[in-house]
């Protein structure tokens, strides 16, 4: 598997992603078993609190999950997540979440995900994948 085939089912997957584009998402970089997304929280991310509701901060890290698990164009789907919030996020703050393949068996396979502000940890996520039947994209296009 290729990182070159990774780029492409990445870009067919976000030419149809509404949800990850619509939140401002960009995808930064992808490889086999990985990916990197960015996010820069807005006005309209932010809780009663004055800081970032969780479920974006969830989001991102779920966005950079599923075109990680979807890599080798196989499709796959999240079975289980979970994220430990580190710290608070702000407004205004520029989040990346960087996902890796922990290990795979059979159809499932366990991903991590690191969610930073610069250098800082601000969430640790953990999905759990599963592959279902069929391809991203057909392998000769």
């Amino acid at each position: 598997m290729s990182d070159e085939l990774a780029a492409r089912v990445a870009a067919a997957m976000w030419a149809d992603d509404a949800a990850s584009a619509g939140l401002g998402l960009r995808l930064v970089a992808v490889g086999t078993g990985t990916a990197r997304l960015e996010m820069t929280v807005r006005d309209d991310m932010v809780n009663g609190h004055g800081i970032a509701h969780g479920g974006f901060v969830f989001t991102l890290a779920d966005s950079a999950f599923a075109f990680a698990c979807n890599s080798r164009n196989q499709v796959t789907v999240a079975q289980a997540c979970d994220i430990v919030f580190v710290t608070a996020v702000q407004r205004g703050d520029v989040l990346v979440a960087e996902a890796r393949e922990r290990t795979t068996f059979g159809r499932n396979a366990i991903y991590d995900v690191t969610v930073r502000r610069g250098d800082e940890v601000v969430a640790e996520f953990r999905g759990r994948s599963r592959q279902l039947s069929g391809t991203v994209i057909k392998e000769d296009s």
